[in-house]
């Protein structure tokens, strides 16, 4: 008989086991719904929104002359854990020199951050035709250009695939790379990739190898999580950290408001997932000079590394690449600098 009770007893514990498993596995792999703008219980919708063909909300804001005495116009895209407000130093541009221009710029919230809808199935693709869609409601025209900051600077290579023939030029900003694209030689990648914290190696390889796992990996405890997330010292360079102690960020509350799964782990598992095309492969979306392809990188970035900056350019020789000497990866809130960067693909035009 105490055979027989300690038989059940044991059947009774491997049930619960495997049923802790089983929730374990199952909370590990569906990460709360997002906290969507305007349901009950979510943020409330303080911006101007367009409604996209797929039924999706996406949230702008518009900076400079108006749109119709603009003789530039410019959507930009905003970074990791970033929103509509983050301009770099847009707002810092003097008035004169923005008249000067005629400068109409338009950054808008990537799908989930800020007020924008979530998009569980964005891609590449998806965010180029977001940008499309965007400039034909505010009626930009044939032709815009567009420029992007970081993980907004890796959404540029998507306009370039998908919407070239919409640009009038296209500003790439310390663009986040993606390590597996195939273009990249084995042992370039592979040293580049090491560079990074242990942390943020495993960060992005449960990201590009285990998406499903992204969720859990970055609300464990067990395990140290993304230092570029948490914003840790250690990822930003000497001049980095002198920037950000003069940068006031009073829209971070706002930023993640709808979760962080449909914003951070969202863009570690497009940025560093499998891709459908390669940047290297791209060809000249002006070949006849009718407009121009910029990429800026700082040579002490400590997120993205230079050196796979400078084999893009050197495979891209139609890009015009510019390095600057003794900066971090925050160097475009360098009014200076920001200036410089706007200015770069209107002018030359002149």
């Amino acid at each position: 008989m105490e055979v027989h009770r300690q038989f059940w007893m044991l059947k009774e514990i491997r049930a619960a086991l495997l049923f802790g498993l089983a929730v374990w596995v199952y909370q590990a792999t569906n990460p709360p719904p997002p906290k969507i703008c305007g349901t009950p219980g979510g943020p409330p919708i303080t911006a101007p929104r367009i409604k996209l063909r797929d039924g999706r909300y996406l949230a702008y804001k518009e900076h400079g002359v108006s749109r119709e005495t603009a003789k530039y116009k410019i959507i930009y895209v905003h970074g990791f854990a970033s929103m509509r407000h983050h301009t770099m130093s847009v707002a810092k541009l003097s008035v004169e020199v923005v008249e000067e221009l005629g400068l109409h710029l338009v950054s808008f919230d990537r799908p989930g951050y800020g007020e924008s809808d979530p998009h569980p199935k964005r891609t590449p693709e998806s965010i180029a035709l977001d940008i499309e869609e965007l400039a034909d409601h505010l009626e930009f025209g044939s032709r815009f250009y567009v420029m992007g900051f970081s993980m907004g600077g890796q959404v540029i290579w998507g306009c370039l695939k998908y919407i070239p023939h919409r640009l009038a030029g296209a500003t790439l900003i310390a663009p986040v790379v993606n390590y597996w694209w195939p273009g990249f030689p084995a042992n370039l990648s592979t040293e580049a990739y090491y560079l990074q914290l242990p942390q943020d190696q495993w960060t992005l390889r449960v990201a590009h190898h285990a998406p499903w796992l992204t969720y859990w990996w970055n609300s464990q405890k067990w395990f140290p999580a993304s230092a570029v997330a948490a914003g840790k010292p250690e990822v930003f360079s000497r001049q980095d950290l002198e920037i950000l102690s003069m940068v006031t960020d009073m829209y971070m509350p706002q930023t993640m408001q709808q979760g962080k799964f449909e914003t951070l782990h969202r863009d570690m598992m497009v940025g560093f997932g499998k891709w459908e095309f390669d940047p290297m492969d791209l060809k000249n979306p002006f070949p006849n000079n009718e407009g121009s392809v910029h990429l800026w990188h700082g040579d002490e970035d400590q997120m993205v590394p230079v050196s796979l900056q400078r084999y893009i350019a050197q495979r891209l020789p139609w890009i015009k690449y510019h390095e600057i000497s003794g900066s971090g990866h925050m160097f475009p809130y360098i009014p200076e600098i920001c200036e410089a960067m706007i200015k770069a693909p209107l002018l030359e035009k002149k």
